[in-house]
Parts: C-alpha cells; sequence; structure tokens
C-alpha cells in the first residue's frame, strides 16, 4: 500500500498517497478547480495553465496537475492572488473565441462558459479588429463534428486517440494562435470509440452529430444505468425528456466514471444503441395475430400453463437478476423447464481488447449464480419434448421459427421480432431502460440500476405479469 502523507487544502487537512497529483487529491474530493487539458485517464499535458494554484513556500503559483503532493504542503486554491492569474489566463483563451454559446450545442456544460460566468468578464479589454478566424463544421468522422474556433488546444482528443486507441488520426496543426486540431490527410477519425472526444472536449469544439441541435441539455433529465451492448456492461447515464403531449424519450448515452468496470469511456456502438429503444416497440398485446387487452393475454396464458402437459420456458441473459430468480421460481410452480441457451449474442468480430466484449449481452453470468443451463443439448431435447414454449425476451428462434412448428407459442417481448409473428399469444414488456434491477457482468461485478423513464402508460415488467399469473393460478405470491 502507498505511502500516505498529510497536506492542508483551504485550510482544510487532506490524505493522499505520497507522489500523487495534486489535481487528483483535488478532483476526487470535488474541490474546485478549474482546468482544461488535464483528465484523470489521459494524464498530465500541462499546457492549458488554468489548475494554477499557490503553495506555501514557493515563489510563483504552480499548476496543481504536474505537483505531487508532499507531507506538510500548504495549498490555497482561492484567493485574490491566484485567482487574478487565472482569470489573466482565462482572459486570453476569450480572445478569438467565438460568441457562439446561443446556438451551441455545448452551452449549459461547457467549462469555458463556467469559467467565464465565475471571473465576470462581461467587458472584454482587448480590442480585437479581426479575430483568428478558423474553419468551422469539419466532420472529422464517428459522427464527430469539429469546431475549430472554439477550440482551446487543450488537446484532450489527439492524447485520447494516441494514448487510448491508439489510431493517431488526430494532431494539432499550424502554430502560435493559427494552431488547430485536424485530422491528418486521409486519415479519418474512425475507430470504435472515436465519440468519446466529445465527451472529453471541455468547450464545444467537438460535437455529436447525432445529438446536435436535438435538445438543450437543461431541459433534459438523467439517471444512471448499464449498457446492454455487451457483457462488459459500461456504466452509463441516460438523458431523457418529457415533452410535452410526447412520450418520454432517450436523446443520447454518455459513459459514467466506474474505474472497475469501463474507467472514463465506452463503446461507439454502445453510446448509440439508445435509438433501438424507441424502434420497433410492441406495446399492444395479441392473440392468435390479434389485438386484444391485456388481461385477456394473462387469463389464457394462465388457461396454457395449466392444461399444457409439458413447457418450457426460454429465458434471454439480458433479462435482470431478478427476473431470472422470478421465472426460475415459478418455473417450478408449474413444472416447467428452463434454459438460457443463447448463442447469437456471441459475436467474436465485436470484441476487442479494451472495453468491447465478444457476448453482446448485460447478464449472462447471472446464469452460472442462478444455476440456469445454457446448455444446447439439454435446450434441444426441452425443445423437443415441449408441447408450450414461452419465450422471455431470447430472438433465438427469430431466425428458426421452423423450431416453433406444432407447438403452442408465449412470448414477452418489448420490441418486434419475428418469434411475435409465430406467436399464439404475445406480451409486451418493459425494455431494458424502463425497469429497475441487478445484473452481473463479465469479471463478476454486481450493477443495480434503478430506472426513471416517465411513461404515459408504463409497460408491464416480467415479474408483474409472474405475479398476475401466479395469483389467478393460486399457488403464493413469488
Amino acid at each position: 500500500m502507498s505511502e500516505l502523507v498529510k497536506f492542508s487544502v483551504n485550510g482544510e487537512d487532506i490524505e493522499a498517497a505520497k507522489g500523487s497529483l495534486l489535481i487528483d487529491s483535488l478532483l476526487d474530493r470535488d474541490i474546485h478547480i478549474p482546468h482544461f487539458c488535464y483528465h484523470q485517464a489521459l494524464g498530465k499535458d500541462g499546457n492549458c495553465r488554468m489548475c494554477m494554484v499557490e503553495i506555501e513556500g514557493q515563489k510563483r503559483p504552480q499548476i496543481a496537475c504536474d505537483t505531487p503532493v508532499k507531507e506538510g504542503m500548504v495549498v490555497r486554491t482561492q484567493g485574490e492572488n491566484i485567482e487574478k492569474v487565472r482569470r489573466d489566463i482565462l482572459e486570453l483563451e476569450l480572445i478569438n473565441h467565438p460568441i457562439d454559446c446561443p446556438t451551441c450545442d455545448q452551452a449549459g456544460e461547457c467549462k469555458l462558459q463556467d469559467y467565464y460566468m465565475e471571473s465576470g468578464f462581461y467587458e472584454a479589454r482587448v480590442d480585437v479588429n479581426q479575430k483568428v478566424t478558423a474553419k468551422k463544421r469539419v466532420e472529422l468522422g464517428s459522427n464527430v463534428m469539429l469546431d475549430q474556433e472554439r477550440c482551446v488546444l487543450c488537446t484532450r482528443c489527439v492524447r485520447f486517440c494516441s494514448d487510448i486507441t491508439g489510431t493517431n488520426e488526430l494532431g494539432v496543426i499550424s502554430r502560435a494562435d493559427h494552431s488547430v486540431i485536424g485530422t491528418f490527410p486521409g486519415r479519418p477519425l474512425n475507430n470504435p470509440y472515436a465519440m468519446n472526444v466529445v465527451d472529453l472536449c471541455p468547450v464545444g469544439a467537438l460535437t455529436s452529430q447525432d445529438f446536435r441541435f436535438k435538445q438543450r441539455v437543461w431541459f433534459l433529465e438523467s439517471f444512471d444505468a448499464i449498457c446492454n451492448g455487451c457483457s462488459r456492461a459500461c456504466n452509463i447515464r441516460v438523458d431523457h425528456r418529457k415533452e410535452k403531449y410526447k412520450d418520454d424519450q432517450i436523446f443520447r448515452f454518455k459513459p459514467r466514471v466506474n474505474r472497475e468496470v469501463n474507467g472514463w469511456f465506452m463503446c461507439d456502438e454502445g453510446r448509440l444503441s439508445y435509438k433501438k429503444e424507441a424502434e420497433n416497440r410492441f406495446y399492444t398485446p395479441k392473440i392468435g395475430g390479434e389485438e386484444v387487452i391485456f388481461s385477456n393475454t394473462l387469463t389464457n396464458t394462465y388457461k396454457l400453463l395449466i392444461d399444457e402437459k409439458s413447457t418450457l420456458f426460454l429465458l434471454d441473459p439480458n433479462m435482470s437478476y431478478e427476473e431470472m430468480t422470478n421465472v426460475k421460481n415459478f418455473a417450478k410452480a408449474v413444472n416447467a423447464n428452463v434454459s438460457g441457451f443463447a448463442p447469437q449474442y456471441i459475436d467474436e468480430t465485436f470484441g476487442d481488447d479494451y472495453l468491447r466484449k465478444s457476448d453482446k449481452c448485460a447478464n449472462r453470468a447471472s446464469y452460472k449464480e442462478l444455476e440456469i443451463s445454457e446448455d444446447e443439448n439439454e435446450f434441444k431435447k426441452y425443445l423437443d419434448e415441449a408441447s408450450l414454449v414461452v419465450v422471455f425476451g431470447n430472438t433465438y428462434f427469430d431466425d428458426k421459427l421452423e423450431l416453433l412448428e406444432g407447438k403452442t407459442v408465449v412470448s414477452l417481448f418489448s420490441h418486434e421480432t419475428n418469434t411475435i409473428s409465430k406467436s399464439d399469444i404475445a406480451i409486451p414488456v418493459a425494455s431494458f431502460y424502463e425497469k429497475s434491477g441487478t445484473y452481473i457482468n463479465f469479471e463478476g461485478i454486481k450493477q443495480k440500476v434503478i430506472s426513471k423513464m416517465n411513461r404515459d402508460n408504463p409497460m408491464e415488467t416480467i415479474t408483474s405479469i409472474l405475479e398476475n399469473i401466479q395469483s389467478m393460478i393460486g399457488k403464493g405470491t413469488i
């Protein structure tokens, strides 16, 4: 274990690992320290100079991003002198900066805007007859748009592409106040994690083409969730809004820091997967292909479970731990066989040595903990014997509908699938981001998520449906 040293910041005593960076101690404790170039995933660079602090015994201010902590050091992040230094640095950043705030997508979550408001630069002291201009609306690739005029040259994006992805598409071009960020000739921004540069950009220089001009950030509400794109189960923030006369809608996913799971980032495919939430939603229950009221589906499912001699429950590895537990308990009550067979989610071309995993589902690890078999031979045996197949969100049959010939099928899905067309009873259920639950990633890390979607007509969860049918059967509450 690292040796700890004691020092003070603004009169408050702090402990940190000897030799660790001062700025990390400040950020980890939510002590306000303006900064542009430093990021905890990218390390120090020291080019913006905004994180200046006063340290007793030092003749001049020091940058916190390149200052190791020492025993007994006395640090001040506040005070007239140090705040004037940072104001002077910020003023230089603002000389050529365009007045784009009213039309900038970053407005409301822009660090330059925040620091400007703190500093109170309401009148320009520098008379610039002609500002230095640069290109606007430059498409870099991978859904990323660049406005060179807004850039503060923190180089976070450059360092991400060199140090994290190793793809090196971005660089600093030209010199002095004509320096801009750009791609190298014939090298568009094109890697599976490229859109992380939008999150890294502290100003509005890099924006998402997918999100541009869709919403103002101050209208959005957020809740924490995990991505269901693969078994990494990256921590994300779901930004959504319920507009007047409209249903609640998700507008973007952004990575949320979890150093044990995904660090600070997520892949582009997971980031853009929010679009699937609104596409092909399944809302109206069906019996024999005809739309019916919800209660009828429950009554008819109850009758099938009582009458059929052999039943197979096919689970999906994107179900929550709680749902799997409830289905397994319910299966015991109705003497049904249970399988978690779902090979269709394995994609060996998707995984890499960074965040993406080849298993493109969020909770397969729960199978092992709950002793749910996904053995192929056992699944085939159960399927051959079954006269009734109940499919809980598993898309395995979508391109194998012939396997369901001669069987009675009940399916529970949140989105339209081919399996629904083959189902005698089809019941709509809440989607992944509309329900709360626990998920276990490929490393065995359990994560609890609580959905805060605000639907006008909330969809039933698998658990609530099972409870309703269980009450009909009269075997008690699950």
